[in-house]
C-alpha cells in the first residue's frame, strides 16, 4: 500500500473515464475531418494511408501525425477523428468497405477479436520480427492486449491505466483502522467506518461501469485469470465457474454489510461524484481507475498535499488463487493495420508506428500529462508518487486484465451491464447472474 504525501498534480493533465481513454485536455474545439478517403489509403501517393482515431485521443495523435509527415513527403498519413460513438459506429462499417482505413484505433478485446475472425485485420507478427529494439520496449502485459492466437495484431498507443484502491487517509485515521490488503480486512473495517460515521466504500452505480471493477478483480484474485480466459475463449457454462459465483456472493455480503455509500444506486461516476465522496471526507475509500486521480486536486487542491491520498492494490482474498499483484482495468488502446492495405500502405503504416509512436517526444507529451506510457524502464522519468507507484505496479504484475466490458464481445458486453446492475441491487442471485450471461457464450 502506499501512502502520498507530496503534491504533484500542477503537473497532472485531466484523465477521462475507462471508456474514453483521454490523454491531454489541451484543445477547446476538436473538428471533425470528414473528408472522403476513397480506399484504405486515401491519399494521392502509392504509400500514402488514413489513419481513424477518436477526438479523446487527438490531442496525443495529431502531434506525431504532423511529425511524421514533416519527415515522409512521399507516405503522409491523413488523420480522421470522430467522437467515441460516431467512431464505434463508422468503423463497424467501414471495415469491411473499400472504405477501411488503413490505421484502425481499437480497444482490443471481443472487437478486436470479431475482426481477427474475420481477416480484416493485419498480422503484425512478421513486420516486427526483427524490431526488437521496438517490442522489448512494451511492457509485457500491455502489449499483450494486442495479441490474438499469439499473433500481433495491434500495437498500444496511448497511457496504461489500472484499477487501484483510493483512500482517505484522514477518515482511515478517525475511524481507527489501516489500509485493507486483504479481502477480510477489508470487510472488518466496513463497521467500524460505519460507527465513526463514514461510508466505507464510494461507489458510482449510477454510471454502472464501476460495478465492472469488483467482480473482475475479485474473480481474479479467487480463481486466477485463466476464469475469465475460459469465458473469452467460450467454454461452455464458463460464467457458472465457483469462482465467478463466489466473487458475487462475496459483493452481495459487502452490499448488506452497508460497505457501499448509501444511494451508490444513482451516485454517477462520469461526473466524479463517487470520486467526491472520497475527497469530501464523506467515503474512506473507492475503487477508480488511473485517470480519477487528475479529478482530485480539481475538488480539493491540498487533498495530497495534506497528506489525504493513499492508493494500494485490490485487496488479497485469503486461500484464492490469483496473484494479488495483478491488475486490472485499461491496459491502453491500440493501432491495428487494416488487412485491405496494400504491401506499400502497410510498410507506412509499420513505420509510423515503430519510429514515431512512443519515440521522445510522443512518450514526453504522456508523461507532461501525468500519465503513464506502456513502457519498460520508464519509472526514473515519471514525475510524482501516485506515477511512480503505479508504474512499479504495473511493471511487477503477472497479469493486467483488460476491463470486461472491452474485452468481451459487444452482445456479450451489452447483457453484462444488465447483470451487473441487477447483482448489485439485489434483484437477482450469484446463480442466476451467471445463468443468464452463460447464455451469451459465444455470441
Amino acid at each position: 500500500m502506499t501512502r502520498i504525501t507530496r503534491d504533484t498534480s500542477s503537473s497532472r493533465g485531466p484523465r477521462r473515464t475507462a471508456r474514453v481513454f483521454a490523454t491531454v485536455a489541451a484543445t477547446a474545439a476538436l473538428s471533425l475531418l470528414l473528408a472522403a478517403c476513397g480506399s484504405s489509403g486515401g491519399a494521392s501517393t502509392a504509400g500514402g494511408i488514413t489513419a481513424w482515431g477518436t477526438t479523446a485521443d487527438k490531442p496525443l495523435t495529431e502531434p506525431s501525425v504532423t511529425e511524421f509527415n514533416a519527415a515522409n513527403s512521399k507516405t503522409q498519413i491523413k488523420a480522421n477523428y470522430f467522437g467515441t460513438n460516431d467512431y464505434k459506429d463508422k468503423i463497424r462499417t467501414a471495415i469491411n468497405s473499400p472504405q477501411a482505413p488503413t490505421l484502425v484505433y481499437t480497444w482490443g478485446g471481443g472487437t478486436m477479436a470479431q475482426y481477427v475472425k474475420a481477416g480484416l485485420l493485419r498480422d503484425l507478427t512478421p513486420d516486427l520480427k526483427d524490431d526488437k529494439a521496438f517490442t522489448d520496449r512494451l511492457i509485457p502485459s500491455v502489449a499483450a492486449g494486442g495479441i490474438n492466437g499469439g499473433k500481433t495484431y495491434a500495437i498500444p498507443m496511448d497511457p496504461t491505466s489500472p484499477v487501484v484502491l483510493y483512500f482517505n487517509e484522514d477518515v482511515l485515521k478517525k475511524a481507527g483502522v489501516e489500509q485493507p490488503k486483504t479481502w477480510d480486512e477489508l470487510l472488518a473495517a466496513v463497521p467500524k467506518i460505519k460507527d465513526a460515521g463514514f461510508a466505507p466504500i464510494a461507489l458510482g452505480g449510477g454510471s454502472k461501469w464501476p460495478y465492472l471493477m469488483w467482480i473482475e478483480y475479485l474473480v481474479d484474485r479467487i480463481g486466477g485469470p485463466q476464469v475469465f480466459q475460459n469465458i473469452l475463449d467460450n467454454k461452455p457454462d464458463a460464467w457458472s465457474d465457483p469462482a465467478v459465483i463466489k466473487a458475487n456472493t462475496m459483493i452481495q455480503q459487502l452490499v448488506k454489510a452497508g460497505g457501499f455509500a448509501e444511494g451508490f444506486a444513482s451516485v454517477s461516476a462520469d461526473t466524479n461524484a463517487d470520486l467526491a465522496l472520497m475527497v469530501t471526507g464523506k467515503a474512506a475509500m473507492l475503487l477508480q481507475g488511473a485517470w480519477a486521480y487528475s479529478g482530485i486536486s480539481q475538488i480539493d487542491p491540498t487533498f495530497e498535499s495534506s497528506g489525504k491520498l493513499g492508493f494500494g492494490p485490490f485487496p488479497a482474498v485469503e486461500g484464492g488463487k490469483g496473484d494479488p499483484k495483478n491488475i486490472a482495468g485499461n491496459p491502453a488502446s491500440y493501432w491495428a493495420v487494416s488487412a485491405k492495405a496494400t504491401d506499400a500502405q502497410a510498410k507506412t503504416a509499420m513505420n509510423y508506428l515503430t519510429k514515431t509512436v512512443w519515440n521522445d517526444a510522443y512518450t514526453k507529451s504522456v508523461i507532461d500529462a501525468g500519465n503513464i506510457p506502456p513502457l519498460t524502464g520508464i519509472g526514473p522519468q515519471l514525475k510524482g508518487d501516485f506515477a511512480k507507484g503505479l508504474n512499479d505496479m504495473i511493471a511487477d504484475a503477472p497479469n493486467f486484465q483488460q476491463s470486461w466490458d472491452l474485452a468481451l464481445s459487444p452482445a456479450a458486453s451489452s447483457a453484462f451491464w444488465t447483470q451487473l446492475d441487477l447483482l448489485f441491487n439485489g434483484s437477482e442471485t450469484p446463480q442466476q447472474f451467471s445463468d443468464n450471461m452463460n447464455k451469451t457464450i459465444g455470441k
